[in-house]
């Protein structure tokens, strides 16, 4: 600050400068404020110290005398009021550079300074400052007295800073905030934010409707309290286990898990959490959508859908009727034929013939066991129970099949081949579901033969990797119209001119469910190949899994 700068004012115009009269007078007021005291000659070096730093100082610095008239002013204040010389600063200044609704704010703040009060110096007030080219500033400002030498106060000190940029910041980052509260509030996925100790910063008003807890019932309380086990007792090993290594098992991948109200209910979530890092710190989200009524929605479609099966299975059954009742009728009476046998022999009273009637009842035994077997398949076949996925020997299942799906074959002429690839192995399926598919398609093989001069069906079981198995049951029969293709899979497609489409279609149904594939192919010696994949299954492999 140069004491050749410095200038009283009288009625709002410049009176004198350092150079002028009463020097001494200013000399001295300007030595109190740089804090030189009498021994001028000895502090000439603080005093160029103190007037490099006022200089170059970034915050406005100004004195003004009791009379509230501007005594100087650094140069970082001429430049926030949009000028380089102190004498170029507007007439009547600092009131006439202050906005007209700040002015009592700035004045009261200044006549506090003046009366002594002590709570007064340094406190900060906010005023609008226009510079002379018209730009509105926002300083902040802070009053000092400078008192002289029977310790009265002749003149204040006024820093301030230009907050300007700063206040811009703030509200848009306070609008931000808000917009960010406003879609926490309303966005349909409850959100969950914790620390790298689990506990939990933010608790959104969708999770709080979904938990039933209050966020500030949540907040501090590590996140765990949200799960059921075995994960509530594992969770910070899961934090700890990540931060040491950056493996990450659900953090960008997201899973079904099952989440703990207040009220202890369990329900079905999905949760998706993402990673962020502020600085050293690290923040999980965590964005968690319910799934109790998807969950029940497909339970409710599982049921309907087993019902459907069901019903396809008795539906199949009734078909068969006529050709099961034969079937059965066969055994039955070769059974009546061996006892009647065996009862003459022993009825004749002569000698009897222990070979012969020993033939005749070990007959009897096996017809009978041969309509057992069918009566035991076929009831095993129409029940209704629970899904119950096994690993199951393919073999024996297409072995199964056959006792239903053959039902009246050899009487309509058809000529049938099996062959099972040994390396076939087990397949994890339901032994009722898939034999339903099998009885299917091996039934709608023999009705598409009807009329073919050629009635043969094949059924070939063979590896297609190690993970997968495939079942293809061809026919030579009309075949199936390029035209329709895998359509024939979608319900009520059918091409039998009495038959309602949905075998086919529940087919489709049971092998996707089983994480498999069935498709359609025409038989290069005429009629359909269809094929069906299923995946292996391990040898521990259970059904909960």
């Amino acid at each position: 600050m140069s004491l050749a700068g410095l200038r009283l004012w009288n009625d709002g115009k410049p009176a004198y400068d350092c150079a002028g009269l009463n020097k001494p007078a200013l000399q001295d007021k300007q030595q109190r404020f740089l804090g030189l005291g009498d021994n001028i000659s000895i502090n000439t070096d603080r005093q160029a110290y103190l007037e490099a730093v006022l200089a170059t100082l970034p915050e406005c610095v100004a004195i003004i005398d009791r009379n509230f008239r501007l005594i100087d002013m650094n140069q970082a204040g001429l430049a926030k009021v949009g000028v380089s010389r102190f004498e170029d600063l507007p007439d009547g200044a600092p009131l006439t550079i202050i906005s007209e609704q700040c002015r009592p704010v700035y004045e009261e703040a200044f006549r506090a300074i003046l009366i002594g009060k002590k709570d007064a110096i340094g406190k900060p007030f906010r005023i609008e400052l226009e510079s002379v080219d018209g730009i509105m500033r926002l300083m902040e400002c802070r009053f000092a007295p400078l008192h002289d030498d029977k310790g009265n106060v002749d003149s204040v000190v006024v820093t301030s800073r230009d907050i300007s940029e700063w206040q811009k910041d703030l509200a848009a980052s306070e609008r931000s905030g808000s917009i960010l509260q406003s879609i926490l509030a309303t966005v349909p996925a409850g959100m969950v934010v914790i620390d790298e100790q689990g506990l939990i910063t933010s608790f959104s008003a969708t999770a709080q409707a979904l938990f039933g807890y209050s966020e500030t019932e949540l907040l501090g309380q590590n996140v765990k309290i949200l799960m059921p086990a075995p994960h509530h007792d594992r969770h910070d090993d899961y934090i700890k286990h990540y931060l040491q290594t950056g493996e990450q098992h659900i953090i960008g991948i997201g899973r079904k898990v099952e989440g703990r109200r207040k009220d202890g209910t369990i329900f079905p979530m999905q949760l998706e959490v993402g990673e962020a890092r502020i600085g050293e710190e690290c923040l999980f989200t965590g964005f968690i959508v319910d799934l109790t009524e998807q969950t029940r929605t497909a339970a409710e479609m599982q049921a309907l859908q087993a019902e459907l099966i069901h019903a396809s299975r008795l539906s199949a059954v009734g078909t068969l009727a006529s050709a099961l009742a034969h079937e059965i009728n066969q055994p039955l009476t070769a059974i009546s034929n061996y006892l009647s046998a065996a009862r003459d022999m022993v009825a004749e009273g002569s000698e009897i013939d222990q070979d012969m009637l020993t033939e005749a009842l070990r007959e009897s035994v096996s017809e009978s066991l041969r309509a057992g077997t069918i009566v035991r398949r076929l009831r095993e076949f129409v029940a209704k129970g629970e899904i119950n996925r096994q690993a199951l020997s393919i073999a024996q299942l297409v072995e199964d099949a056959t006792t239903l799906g053959l039902v009246g074959a050899h009487d309509k002429g058809v000529e049938w081949a099996i062959d099972i690839a040994p390396d076939t192995n087990h397949v994890f399926v339901d032994r009722v579901q898939i034999q339903q598919v099998m009885v299917n398609l091996m039934r709608n093989a023999i009705e598409a033969m009807a009329e073919s001069p050629v009635k043969h069906l094949g059924i070939t079981v063979r590896s297609v990797d190690e993970n997968q198995v495939e079942i293809l049951v061809s026919d030579t029969g009309c075949g199936i119209d390029p035209e329709v293709g895998d359509k024939i899979f979608n319900p009520f497609a059918s091409t039998k001119g009495d038959g309602m489409g949905l075998g086919l279609s529940i087919c489709r149904t049971i092998i996707e469910a089983h994480d498999g594939k069935i498709s359609v192919e025409s038989n290069p010696d005429g009629g359909s190949i269809f094929r069906v994949s299923l995946l292996k299954a391990k040898k521990e492999q259970t059904d909960d899994e």
